[in-house]
């Protein structure tokens, strides 16, 4: 559904994105990560058309994007990053605006969106909070049930609660079969939402992983604490990484199968066990010093 072949857009070393290749299946939802500068708002603004590459070629639905975008953002959803309004109109007549522009004739889901996220559109634009504005931009931005959506930062601003409504959205999305590329620097978010990830840095492909491989590659740090103090040797053993003692509460990491570090537990006088999860960020940080190593 959306196919990126070679896209390089430079604005100076290591500013832009060079060789950029990735492809988006239909009903996939697909993180797009890195940090500040790394590139992804200039990646999204190719796939919409607003700026041609220097280089390569990208394809929406089957169609290029460069020659094509009046027809592909027909049936497209779109956040911008940055977003920016019509700041004379109020929040309902700037969605009157869109659903003329775009045809609709029903407001059953433009309605039950401005329910789920508990958006008053009646004040003046200008007067609303970047919570609001944000709330504002997902409405006009699945109200008309696109099967495509292209979302940059789409919780920025948004409290708790409204990130976790967002995430519902997009798994119903999902089950719907609609096709979602979300550019994110929440990784809680993208951990919830996301089939796929693609990481850049510098403008460049850093990483495409599956995340539920990624979270199967978790370190998981259990904090044990012993009735005494002589079964730690029985733990302090090739296969296991004691990364903290203090007395007799331990923190052991442990990767991949667990069952030889259960056997070893199961020798000992356990008081209590506990277990902390490696964050998605905290694995793709560990691959970006991976990375940087290889290259020095």
């Amino acid at each position: 559904m959306i196919e990126v072949r070679d896209i390089t857009k430079s604005y100076g070393p290591k500013r832009g994105v060079f060789n950029l290749s990735f492809s988006v299946e239909k009903g996939e939802v697909f993180g797009f990560l890195g940090p500040n500068g790394a590139g992804k708002t200039t990646t999204i603004r190719q796939l919409l058309g607003f700026i041609h590459p220097d280089e390569g070629e990208a394809f929406i639905n089957g169609m290029p994007v460069f020659q094509d975008a009046h027809i592909i953002q027909q049936d497209l959803g779109y956040i911008a990053g940055e977003i920016a309004f019509f700041n004379h109109m109020r929040g309902d007549e700037f969605l009157d605006f869109q659903a003329r522009m775009r045809k609709l004739t029903s407001r059953k889901r433009r309605d039950e969106l401005i329910e789920r996220f508990e958006l008053n559109p009646r004040p003046f634009i200008r007067k609303m909070s970047k919570g609001m504005k944000q709330k504002l931009a997902i409405v006009a931005a699945f109200m008309h049930d696109p099967d495509i959506y292209i979302l940059d930062e789409p919780t920025s601003g948004l409290d708790p609660l409204m990130q976790g409504r967002f995430v519902e959205l997009i798994h119903n999305e999902k089950k719907r079969g609609k096709t979602i590329l979300m550019s994110s620097h929440n990784f809680g978010e993208v951990e919830r939402t996301c089939d796929r990830a693609l990481i850049i840095k510098h403008g460049e492909k850093m990483a495409l992983e599956d995340v539920k491989a990624l979270k199967e590659k978790q370190t998981r740090i259990y904090l044990v604490t012993l009735e005494d103090g002589g079964d730690i040797k029985k733990l302090d053993t090739d296969g296991l990484e004691i990364v903290a003692r203090r007395n007799n509460d331990l923190e052991i990491a442990v990767s991949g199968d667990i069952n030889g570090f259960l056997e070893k537990l199961a020798q000992c006088r356990v008081k209590s066990l506990d277990v902390k999860h490696q964050s998605l960020e905290e694995i793709f940080m560990d691959y970006y010093r991976e990375e940087g190593a290889n290259h020095e």
